[in-house]
């Protein structure tokens, strides 16, 4: 098995060049050519996932988000992308990273939300070319005020916490939804006719909705962390007996902690 075998099934799913012109999906450290016995998928490429990898004996990560993102300008110990690097090349550690790739695929970030919240007519929030797009929006079968939308969202999701607007009292049917940091995007959920929006990292005057209109930021990590067994899968379904694995420190690797709760 070849790391390039390994990205050749990650890129079928998710295809490289649909990513955003700002992001830096792919192969960010090693060879297509380079053998590989062994692939751990996480979510961050943290120092910590590649010294698991390491244990594991496996010479490959699998992540949502990029180690290298916007740049090295330098790379020493002290600091975490760099730390993560030097031990990746040191440890003969390859790393791939399908970020906006995976958001922009229906059975990627924003569809995955959408099956564990039962909608249904799911559809692209903003469609692009080729059947690919970002978000998604649906309906539910039976309408929900915003209080049961808020205790439905965090039992779906095993939440601490919901940061939301004010609850609807009206029917809730239609809820748009975008994975990560969707704040930018509330425009397109409003424009879809959704009444409830569910994203991450929203600021603090956009929880000033309009009149029929209902914000929910739930968590960046929260929000995307689905892809990572989905990610698993994909590489058994091709390779179902090579050793691939999820790491076991996924529920400790979210960088935002809750406290008072």
């Amino acid at each position: 098995m070849r790391v390039g075998d390994i990205t050749r099934v990650l890129e079928e799913f998710a295809p490289l060049g649909i990513q955003e012109s700002w992001d830096n999906s792919g192969l960010l450290i090693g060879s297509p050519e380079d053998e590989v016995h062994g692939v751990l998928v996480g979510f961050d490429c943290t120092p910590e996932l590649i010294e698991e990898a390491v244990q594991k004996n496996c010479n490959m990560v699998v992540t949502h988000h990029p180690l290298i993102f916007k740049g090295i300008r330098r790379i020493h110990a002290e600091d975490p992308v760099g730390a993560a690097v030097m031990k990746a090349v040191k440890a003969g550690v390859a790393v791939y990273a399908a970020h906006t790739t995976a958001d922009k695929v229906m059975e990627g970030v924003s569809g995955a939300m959408a099956r564990r919240l039962g909608l249904t007519d799911v559809e692209f929030l903003e469609p692009g070319p080729e059947g690919f797009g970002l978000g998604c929006v649906g309906n539910w079968p039976e309408p929900r005020t915003g209080t049961e939308a808020l205790a439905f969202v965090r039992e779906r999701f095993g939440l601490q916490v919901i940061r939301s607007s004010k609850p609807l009292e009206g029917p809730i049917r239609r809820v748009a939804l975008m994975g990560g940091g969707g704040g930018g995007e509330l425009d397109l959920a409003l424009r879809a006719g959704a009444q409830l929006y569910i994203t991450a990292d929203v600021s603090y005057h956009q929880f000033f909705t309009l009149e029929g209109f209902m914000v929910m930021d739930i968590g960046h990590f929260e929000s995307e962390v689905e892809i990572v067994d989905i990610f698993l899968a994909q590489i058994r379904k091709n390779f179902p007996n090579f050793a691939s694995c999820k790491s076991s420190r996924l529920g400790r690797s979210n960088p935002v902690h809750y406290f008072g709760l």
